[in-house]
């Protein structure tokens, strides 16, 4: 087992660095100058060239990129071009409120995903299975941000009331707190409940047909032991590998998310910076996202090896 987790770290490594490698090329290719928007923010009463020499743009790419892989390295991320205040605070400082998020969006998945999924599965083509069905399918198909927005917005036309979009900390108000991140996360989750929902359904019913299942209908078991203890385990192993995939979704969905309830995490820091065309804020939250996709796809690679043995060989 140690051996094989040794592995996929090995393979990890190279994936990270041509991960940093785009993450830092890709923002430089947005239109707009950084510089530009800043002179016409600020007068600095310096030419172009000035300022560009002065936060070191004038360098070539490369150069730009070896030396930011060395601070990173050393595990500093850079300043921000506008406050010039260190990227690495502004991020421990926000990540705690998009985990908080994210862990509650998947939570919210699997709560809701795999329970039908599985009454699905041993319903077959039975009214509850197509109706099941079919929410998966709507669920895949709605995008989450309209969701989001006539969630805001309807409420408040037709009742008057919307949903909290101002951030209560944690220390002041444990369940306000709480309560705010309750609805964005539901909404967040839907399309990854959707996706797991159809997969578990789908592995459950190929392992119930198995002959050693058979053999324990055979056997006279009962429903839910043939199900829990002998199916359910071996139909989770797909099941296990997508959620890595859909680790990535929902930070991906956290960025609009936030933005729409007024959330003030590491999405909604994006968000804001790609506005502004701040290099270092983009680089180290693209690389941060990348490297918790990296380290969830480990995890879920070791997770899936202890689930079947067969795979560490």
């Amino acid at each position: 087992m140690k051996r094989y987790v040794f592995r996929r770290l090995l393979v990890a490594i190279p994936s990270l660095l041509i991960a940093s490698l785009i993450v830092f090329s890709l923002p430089r290719l947005l239109p707009g100058d950084v510089v530009q928007l800043m002179l016409e923010e600020k007068a600095y009463g310096k030419d172009l060239e000035d300022l560009r020499a002065k936060l070191g743009l004038n360098r070539p790419m490369y150069i730009q990129y070896v030396e930011w892989l060395g601070q990173v390295a050393r595990g500093d991320l850079g300043e921000s071009l506008w406050t010039r205040r260190p990227v690495l605070e502004e991020l421990t400082r926000r990540l705690p409120i998009s985990l908080e998020l994210g862990v509650l969006a998947l939570a919210f998945a699997i709560v809701i995903s795999v329970p039908i999924g599985v009454l699905a599965a041993i319903r077959q083509d039975t009214l509850a299975d197509y109706a099941m069905r079919s929410l998966a399918i709507l669920g895949l198909s709605v995008p989450g941000f309209w969701i989001a927005t006539l969630c805001v917005l309807l409420p408040a036309i037709w009742w008057g009331w919307s949903p909290p979009i101002q951030f209560t900390a944690f220390t002041v108000n444990p369940w306000a707190h709480f309560a705010q991140f309750l609805l964005p996360a539901f909404i967040l989750g839907i399309a990854s409940a959707a996706a797991i929902m159809r997969l578990t359904r789908g592995t459950l019913l190929e392992v119930l047909r198995q002959d050693y299942v058979r053999t324990a209908w055979a056997k006279g078991l009962r429903e839910r032991v043939v199900v829990l203890k002998h199916s359910l385990k071996n139909a989770m192993i797909p099941v296990i590998t997508v959620l890595g995939i859909q680790v990535a979704q929902i930070l991906g969905g956290t960025v609009i998310f936030e933005s729409i309830f007024g959330l003030p995490g590491m999405g909604r820091f994006l968000f804001d910076a790609i506005n502004q065309r701040d290099y270092p804020v983009i680089q180290g939250v693209n690389l941060l996202i990348v490297s918790v996709v990296v380290l969830m796809n480990l995890v879920v690679d070791a997770f899936y090896a202890f689930l079947d043995p067969r795979i560490r060989y």
